[in-house]
């Protein structure tokens, strides 16, 4: 039981915080960066359709195309500021480049689920501010489904909400800063946190190493005190009138020639 217990430590929890806090220390300094980095053009980031930039995930882009509106989606169960909330994502097909998937902001759920009237985007040729995002993993167990002629996803997951909308899209998305055209709620840029990931790792390392050298002592103590008890039985069967040696008063002491 130590010993599985040492293995997950060492093979499962440790690199998990550990994997974290490198995911997070990367997303810090990403941020970070493009609080000073001038916005560039979405095509030089993102020139194919094929395109992903995971290293310059954060980075502030400019792109000029149209919205594509018959193809907006909702994400669901998104928490912004503390507060449920949908995330609007419409495709938005770059001038000379990619079509590429955008998140227009956040709405707030009506009568605790429900999905409110949402503005929609403007018509013809715009041009948009935005931040580059990854596409993000798929929730397991939760699929999308269409409701009252909403397509309803878990996940800003570009390949499948493309396959859902029929819509190529490029492997990186885009999130609206505030007050872009067809922008909804600002989402705000997470806190420059590090946080409790690193200390968490080490936690865990220790407890794989303290576990299996708390187990080696309790078995050597109970050994030696197996053979104290021995040693004391043994001298009192031999010696039944002598004086109690050092061993047989250690016996005495915990209670073991009562």
């Amino acid at each position: 039981m130590v010993a599985a217990f040492a293995y997950l430590c060492f093979t499962v929890l440790a690199p998990w915080q550990l994997g974290k806090n490198t995911q997070t220390s990367r997303e810090n300094a990403q941020i970070a960066h493009s609080l000073t980095a001038e916005p560039v053009p979405v095509t030089s980031l993102l020139p194919n359709q094929d395109s992903a930039a995971p290293d310059d995930q954060w980075r502030r882009v400019t792109a000029t195309g149209r919205y594509l509106p018959e193809a907006q989606v909702l994400a669901r169960l998104r928490m912004v500021e503390g507060e449920p909330a949908f995330q609007v994502l419409v495709p938005f097909a770059v001038d000379g480049g990619p079509t590429v998937l955008v998140d227009r902001g956040y709405v707030r759920p009506v009568q605790a689920s429900g999905v409110p009237e949402i503005p929609p985007v403007p018509d013809g040729t715009v041009t948009i501010a935005a931040r580059l995002r990854d596409s993000e993993g798929l929730v397991r167990d939760k699929e999308p489904f269409r409701q009252d002629d909403i397509q309803h996803v878990y996940s800003i997951n570009t390949s499948q909400i493309s396959a859902i909308t029929g819509v190529p899209l490029a492997g990186s998305y885009l999130q609206l800063e505030g007050d872009q055209p067809g922008g909804l709620g600002a989402i705000p840029l997470p806190h420059l946190d590090a946080g409790p990931f690193l200390s968490y790792g080490i936690q865990w390392i220790a407890f794989g190493i303290i576990a299996p050298i708390g187990l080696g002592y309790f078995i050597y103590a109970e050994l030696r005190q197996r053979r104290l008890e021995k040693a004391a039985r043994e001298a009192a069967q031999t010696r039944p009138d002598a004086p109690l040696t050092t061993e047989e008063k250690l016996a005495d002491r915990y209670g073991r020639r009562r």
